[in-house]
């Protein structure tokens, strides 16, 4: 046999094994397994025909040219089914959740949270807090100046709200419940809000006791109120999931969602709560 005529015979036949190599990644039913395990026996002959082939065997030449001309046919109704194949739809993007309605007035309790500021008073700013996040460190100024600047007419309630990812902020949150215990809450509020990165239990010791707190009582209320504090972590996460909170810190006044977090923006609310 001519050698060109073989070089031809053992190119068609590569160029077949291959794009039904390429066509294995793509589609994996039965009857392209089937194509490979022709492919596999195709592979085996050509060793032997390659040995075997002469100028006068031509009856060997066209089995083989036979078996590959069936092949390209398979493949090319195969290509042609897995082009009509439907291709995967794309994921569908998660639908965010409705920005909050700023004129929506929502039933927060006080409950079992301490007060800080006057008592009856008119306003009430209510912050969810992760006492871990950097972001309640940075607005808690203004809450401090709104405080200073209204003694009477405003107050502050801190739901906790503790973010998965933010493991010591749940037991700063204890921490302050059991400064609470002796007064303490707001001071050692600000305390862990200013301090969020440096929040563990020696932390909430040494504070405890720069605040003149009775150190046998403070770690005994820790011990015991445990589940009690935990409850109530609880109860202020399943609050504001109710209300929409998504992320700390989340401010409310008077029960309205409210994006002010500077102190004039702070005090135009309350100035006009306070002008009804």
């Amino acid at each position: 046999m001519d050698n060109k005529i073989f070089t031809t015979v053992l190119l068609v036949i590569i160029i077949v094994l291959v794009g039904m190599g390429i066509m294995s990644k793509q589609n994996s039913g039965s009857g392209l397994q089937q194509l490979m395990d022709q492919q596999a026996a195709i592979l085996q002959g050509q060793n032997r025909l390659e040995a075997k082939l002469d100028d006068s065997d031509n009856s060997q030449l066209n089995a083989v040219l036979a078996r590959v001309n069936t092949l390209e046919a398979r493949l090319k109704v195969l290509e042609a089914k897995v082009n009509a194949a439907p291709t995967a739809a794309a994921p569908a993007q998660r639908q965010q959740p409705p920005a909050p309605d700023p004129n929506t007035i929502h039933e927060i309790p006080v409950a079992h949270t301490p007060i800080i500021g006057n008592q009856s008073a008119k306003v009430t700013i209510t912050e969810f807090v992760d006492f871990e996040c950097p972001f309640c460190a940075r607005f808690h100024p203004p809450i401090l100046e709104a405080l200073k600047a209204y003694p009477n007419d405003v107050r502050y309630l801190v739901k906790n709200f503790p973010l998965n990812f933010h493991p010591n902020a749940k037991p700063a949150a204890k921490a302050a419940l059991a400064a609470a215990e002796q007064g303490q809450y707001e001071a050692m509020v600000n305390k862990l809000i200013a301090n969020g990165r440096n929040l563990n239990d020696e932390f909430y010791r040494k504070t405890a006791q720069e605040l003149g707190l009775n150190m046998e009582k403070f770690e005994s209320d820790l011990k015991n109120n445990d589940a009690k504090y935990d409850q109530m972590i609880q109860q202020d996460m399943q609050l504001g999931a109710k209300i929409g909170v998504r992320g700390t810190p989340t401010f409310f006044i008077n029960g309205k969602n409210t994006s002010a977090r500077t102190f004039d923006a702070l005090k135009a609310e309350i100035d006009a709560i306070l002008a009804k």
